[in-house]
């Protein structure tokens, strides 16, 4: 399994026994939807993606799941998986309904401001910092575009264009 085929979920947060016992932070609104999963993929160094198959899982103080993975029956093995990235295949993303979307959704997508126009082609959703941030790329700069909801005039699925109207001023920034 790749990466590319894959979506972030969480991390290891810590250790919770001696038994191999781990506490998973869950990059997700709801954790029981992660509960019944048979493994998950862990992104070592070497940004391989090796998977963990799950013995048994539960919410534990509504922040994290509490899990036992096969074949990790000790502090010392679970020690060398605190801080590591999960993943699952993008096939396991729960439904969305409405106009939802998952960032990934939308990337390459071609971006057309209203007093603008072609914007450029959508790099990424930059979810790093505490305001997301829509990376276009135009003609060699990237141009940075808070994520707000009322920025988003419409995305057509069909022609994969995403359709912004910015505030005064701010694609002028960058142009």
């Amino acid at each position: 399994m790749q990466s590319k085929d894959c979506f972030f979920l969480g991390k290891v947060a810590k250790k919770f026994s001696f038994k191999g016992e781990l506490l998973l932070f869950i990059d997700a609104d709801n954790l029981t939807d992660y509960l019944n999963m048979e493994s998950v993929f862990v992104e070592f160094d070497s940004q391989e993606l090796v998977p963990f198959f799950i013995e048994r899982a539960q919410v534990h103080n509504m922040q994290y799941i509490r899990v036992k993975f096969e074949e990790v029956d000790t502090e010392q093995e679970a020690n060398r998986l605190v801080g590591k990235s999960l993943f699952l295949p993008l096939n396991m993303l729960p439904k969305l309904e409405g106009d939802a979307f998952y960032y990934h959704e939308i990337e390459g997508f071609k971006v057309v401001d209203v007093q603008y126009g072609n914007l450029g082609i959508l790099s990424k959703v930059n979810d790093t910092n505490r305001q997301l941030l829509l990376e276009i790329e135009h003609l060699g700069q990237t141009i940075l575009v808070p994520m707000v909801d009322d920025f988003i005039e419409k995305i057509d699925w069909d022609t994969r264009t995403l359709h912004l109207k910015t505030p005064a001023g701010l694609i002028d920034l960058y142009l």
